[in-house]
């Protein structure tokens, strides 16, 4: 069949596995041909795996790093006439590449938040490795069941929002598909909403996690933990840092400390990561304008970061190698959104956001890279890629 990108509102809903490899190649290669990782985990599990973040971690530490590396992901298979999701073309990928560079590599398909997963996972910890040294918590997901019941007909769903919290915001946003810029107003979630919103994004899961390790006796005593966080930039606050993403991401770090203080020997950290193109931050109004400002300033500045480069600088400069000093701010956490937060970097994006609109967009921001970077989730887009040839 001839595979085209299908887009529904923030979602592509086909993959092309052509493309999907392509680009994990293309991340393997970049890793291939940076200085080794050194002092790197030999046996990690990376929850959320297929995609985004932890798909670049996965890449960073097995070529960079040498790891072995069991991942967990949910993602379908192609299946008639649809095809399967990039997660899956992805992940295809990399155990094929890692086959072939002789690292072990393996993924278990299912719903992470789910303890049947975690036994899973920890069968096949125990068969193969006796232990693990490092856990990358890496999981996005719009919605958790919480598996509260007994014969699992009743079990609680709980879905996060996107909202503010007290009051409404009211700020600029863009329409991707026709460049049109106009306000959008967010109104303030609900205590529940707030509080189903850390559960599905805040740091229970990865205590969870953490938890049936140590006790299934798989998690080495000096294990290494890390989980993934974002900021941003003062004009976006209000519906991320302090909506209810927001209070889910206080509970993460939260939950760092107290995973470290509850397991002697264990280093948890939280990084903060730079602002990319993802399914989830194309969904927050006001988030993919700002984005595409940035995009445009970094890349005039000529320090533009993709997810393979920022994971590896993660590992080979802050977290591991030989001279390595793991730097983190005054809340214990390890800053990867550093270029970003950069003084004139953010003077220039809201110098930028007071003049852009509907006539300027593509002139003042990135508009095309965003799009570009959109269509590569998927697999699209990718340079040397036949679009019209038959998969």
């Amino acid at each position: 069949m001839i595979i085209k990108p299908k887009i529904r509102g923030f979602i592509c809903t086909t993959a092309h596995p052509i493309g999907c490899a392509e680009i994990v190649r293309r991340e393997i290669d970049y890793v291939k041909a940076q200085k080794p990782i050194e002092d790197c985990p030999k046996r990690v599990l990376v929850i959320g795996a297929s995609m985004g973040y932890g798909l670049a971690s996965r890449i960073a530490l097995a070529f960079g790093g040498k790891a072995d590396t069991l991942g967990v992901m949910y993602d379908k298979p192609p299946q008639g006439s649809r095809t399967g999701t990039a997660g899956w073309y992805n992940t295809e990928a990399f155990e094929e590449c890692a086959k072939d560079a002789g690292l072990y590599a393996k993924t278990v398909n299912g719903d992470a938040f789910s303890p049947d997963i975690k036994d899973m996972v920890i069968d096949v910890i125990k068969k193969d490795w006796g232990t693990c040294d490092m856990v990358v918590y890496s999981l996005a997901a719009p919605r958790r069941c919480l598996y509260d019941s007994e014969d699992g007909e009743n079990d609680t769903i709980v879905s996060s929002v996107l909202k503010t919290i007290g009051e409404d915001y009211t700020n600029k946003t863009i329409n991707l598909q026709t460049g049109e810029i106009t306000k959008v107003t967010v109104t303030p979630a609900t205590d529940e909403e707030i509080a189903n919103t850390v559960k599905v994004m805040g740091g229970e899961d990865w205590e969870e996690w953490i938890e049936a390790l140590s006790d299934a006796g798989v998690l080495d005593p000096k294990a290494v933990t890390i989980a993934y966080s974002y900021i941003g930039p003062e004009l976006t606050h209000p519906l991320y840092k302090d909506g209810t993403i927001g209070k889910a991401k206080e509970n993460l770090i939260e939950t760092a400390k107290k995973l470290e203080a509850e397991n002697d020997g264990i280093s948890a950290f939280v990084a903060v990561n730079k602002a990319l193109v993802t399914q989830s931050s194309s969904a927050i109004p006001i988030v993919p304008l700002y984005i595409s400002v940035l995009f445009k300033v970094m890349k005039g500045k000529g320090f533009h970061e993709g997810t393979i480069e920022q994971m590896y600088r993660l590992f080979a400069d802050k977290l591991f190698g030989a001279e390595s000093e793991i730097s983190t701010d005054e809340n214990g956490l390890i800053r990867m959104d550093d270029y970003e937060m950069s003084p004139d970097v953010q003077a220039e994006v809201a110098a930028i956001w007071e003049m852009i609109n509907s006539d300027n967009a593509k002139e003042l921001a990135d508009i095309s890279g965003y799009q570009h970077d959109f269509l590569e989730l998927f697999g699209f887009d990718v340079p040397y890629v036949d679009y019209n040839a038959e998969v």
